[in-house]
Order: structure tokens, then C-alpha cells, then sequence
């Protein structure tokens, strides 16, 4: 006998006042955009508050404030007093509202590995099915389909199964992928009234959570380039900035490879979000810097490396967030020398592509 379902009153929980679920939103956002700066967020918050009456009598900024420290979102600043900080939930909440915004509710996926084109012995059954050959493993047949082929081969009253009846399912192969995202800090990210480095950063940190989610066994490694390149972890996104610095791409692409041979992953590649040339390299202990138009000296070190990166068979996405035609030309020379691919993206185009050609390159065996 079933007992069915009994209906009650909905009674929503009462642990969180009306409002703050839509201010944390906002708040992730603003932080984001402050480099980590709290105070700066806060105030961003409340001239909003101001201008659009985002709280009411009953719940104000001083409510939200005292919601984010009692829920873990933020901690008193030991260095300064009466500020705060973000904690460690906070970053994880902002690379998961960057993953939403970007792209979009995804579900949790199986093992989160990558296809490759090869089959035989692998992981992961497919939908393909061949005759079966010496060697395959018993659990590949497929008893269903080799039952019906003997009696259509045999008949119902002589039923007998023979090697010829026997039908395999195909397995896929699957293989772990190992990226590094090379994000550009250079101060043109933010000349010309246009703020660069916000939608860069949080590329990265939506990448950062969707292969944390989906692909746990990928690896993801960023760096930045301005004069110098160097590694950052995944919980310094948020506080990311741009600084007084030139265009140091080969820099940023030997760093990429230091990261890369030691990963024993088969598949490896590179991503670079940037919106200009390269313009500086580092000779000794002095930096050779030329900001106008392409320097030869710069562009033929960054193609060696371009074409260092084909022979090592990583494959160099680019993201160019600018579409000055000599500029163009110049990703388009790296891109043909590396095999490699590129995008001339908008900034609000930038995260649907990175998207897009992760989601083709885990298909790929490089």
C-alpha cells in the first residue's frame, strides 16, 4: 500500500532577512570590480542604496554588514582597524558568481575527464558497437545485441552463439588536460576609460570553478605579464590589478612552459587574455621597452616562442579584447606560426569563448 505524500504550509526559513541574497550579489560583483578593496565595495553599495533604494526600514546596509560577518563572508582587517576583509568563502563566492554569470547553471558532470578521439579499451562506453575481435574484454560484449544477431543468424529453435554473433561496445579513452591562463596587467587594460582587467579576471576565476566542478582531475595554472610574468593562485583573482606596465609576452610564455613540463598530462595548452603587443623584454637585469608600433626585436622573440610552443605540441589561444587592425595582423602571424587559434572578442563576448574552445580542446588529443 502506498502512503502518497502529505501537502503542509510552506513556511520559509527564517535565517536570512529579506534582501541580503539580492545585495550579496551586487556586493560580489562591486568587490570584484575594487580589486578586494571592502570598504571601497561598501561604499559603491551604498551610494546604490542611495540612488536606487535597494533597502528598506526594516533592513539597511549596517543589517548586511553584520549578515556577511555573522555568515562568514567577511572578517575584521587585523592591519587596519574598523575595515574588513573578504575570507575564504567570499573568494570561492565570487568565482561561483562569475561561473553563473558567464556560464550559466551547469550541472555536475561524471568524472570530469576529457574525451580523445581514440577507442578500444577505455573508460567510458560510447554509443559505437563493432564485431567483436581477439582480445576484447568480456564485459565489452554486448549480450543483448549478440543474442539477437544468433537468432537472426541461427534461428529461435537452433539457438547457438558464435564468435560471429558477437557484437562489442566501443569504449572511450579518457585523458586528463592540463591549461595555463596567461592574463595581461599591462596599464593599457584600463587606458581609454575601459576597464579590461574586471571582465579578465572573472574569465578566469568562472574557468577556475567550472574545471573544479566538471574536470577535477585538469589542472589550471595562471599567471600574469606585465614587465615580468608571474604565478598567482586562484584565491588571488579577486584582488587583482593592473600596474604602470609594459607588454612582457615572452616572459609570459616562458613561465607557461616552466608550468607545463611539469605537468605529466598529456594534453597541455595555453590561453592568454591580452588587448596589445608585445612591447618590452627583459635583457639581463634591464628591461628593453618600445611602445611604438610592432618592434621586431620584441615580436621575433615572442614568434620563437610561438613556434617552441607548436614543436612541444601546445597549442596558444588567444584572446585579443582589442581590434586595432596592425595589432590583428600581429596575433594572426603568432597564431599561424603556433597552429594555434584566435579570437578579436568584445569584453562581453570574452567568457562565451573561452568557453566555447575549452570545451572543443578537452575533445582533442594534441
Amino acid at each position: 500500500m502506498s502512503i502518497g505524500y502529505r501537502f503542509t504550509e510552506y513556511i520559509p526559513p527564517q535565517d536570512d532577512k529579506p534582501g541580503f541574497d539580492s545585495l550579496l550579489k551586487i556586493f560580489m560583483q562591486l568587490v570584484t570590480i575594487t580589486s578586494g578593496d571592502v570598504g571601497e565595495a561598501l561604499n559603491w553599495l551604498s551610494s546604490l542604496d542611495k540612488q536606487y533604494n535597494l533597502t528598506g526600514d526594516e533592513y539597511g546596509i549596517g543589517d548586511f554588514i553584520e549578515d556577511l560577518k555573522k555568515k562568514g563572508y567577511l572578517d575584521e582587517n587585523p592591519q587596519q582597524q574598523g575595515s574588513f576583509q573578504l575570507t575564504a568563502k567570499s573568494e570561492q563566492g565570487i568565482r561561483k558568481s562569475a561561473l553563473e554569470e558567464i556560464f550559466g547553471k551547469l550541472k555536475k558532470g561524471g568524472k570530469g575527464s576529457h574525451a580523445t578521439p581514440h577507442t578500444g579499451i577505455g573508460d567510458e562506453a560510447s554509443t559505437d558497437r563493432r564485431e567483436y575481435r581477439f582480445g576484447d574484454a568480456l564485459e565489452q560484449i554486448s549480450m543483448t545485441e549478440s543474442i539477437r544477431n544468433a537468432q537472426v543468424n541461427h534461428g529461435i529453435g537452433d539457438l547457438r552463439l558464435t564468435e560471429q554473433d558477437l557484437e562489442v561496445t566501443e569504449t572511450e579513452h579518457k585523458t586528463q588536460s592540463s591549461t595555463v591562463l596567461m592574463i595581461d596587467i599591462s596599464h593599457s587594460m584600463i587606458l581609454y576609460g575601459e576597464d579590461r582587467i574586471t571582465p579578465a579576471k572573472k574569465v578566469a576565476m568562472a574557468l577556475a570553478e567550472l574545471i573544479k566542478q566538471k574536470y577535477p582531475k585538469d589542472t589550471l595554472d595562471i599567471l600574469v605579464f606585465g614587465n615580468d610574468a608571474w604565478q598567482i593562485e586562484v584565491k588571488d583573482l579577486p584582488y587583482l590589478e593592473v600596474g604602470p606596465y609594459h607588454t612582457n609576452t615572452v616572459a609570459g610564455l616562458e613561465l607557461a612552459l616552466d608550468i607545463l613540463r611539469k605537468r605529466k598530462t598529456p594534453n597541455k595548452q595555453i590561453f592568454m587574455i591580452t588587448d596589445g603587443k608585445p612591447t618590452c623584454l627583459k635583457e639581463g637585469l634591464r628591461y628593453y621597452k618600445n611602445s611604438f608600433g610592432l618592434d621586431r626585436k620584441v615580436v621575433n622573440k615572442t614568434l620563437n616562442l610561438a613556434a617552441q610552443c607548436r614543436r612541444l605540441r601546445i597549442p596558444i589561444t588567444t584572446f585579443m579584447i582589442a581590434s586595432d587592425p596592425y595589432l590583428q595582423a600581429f596575433v594572426d602571424e603568432f597564431t599561424k606560426v603556433n597552429n594555434g587559434q584566435a579570437y578579436y572578442s568584445s569584453l562581453k563576448g570574452l567568457g562565451h569563448l573561452v568557453f566555447r574552445d575549452y570545451g572543443r580542446n578537452r575533445k582533442k588529443s594534441f
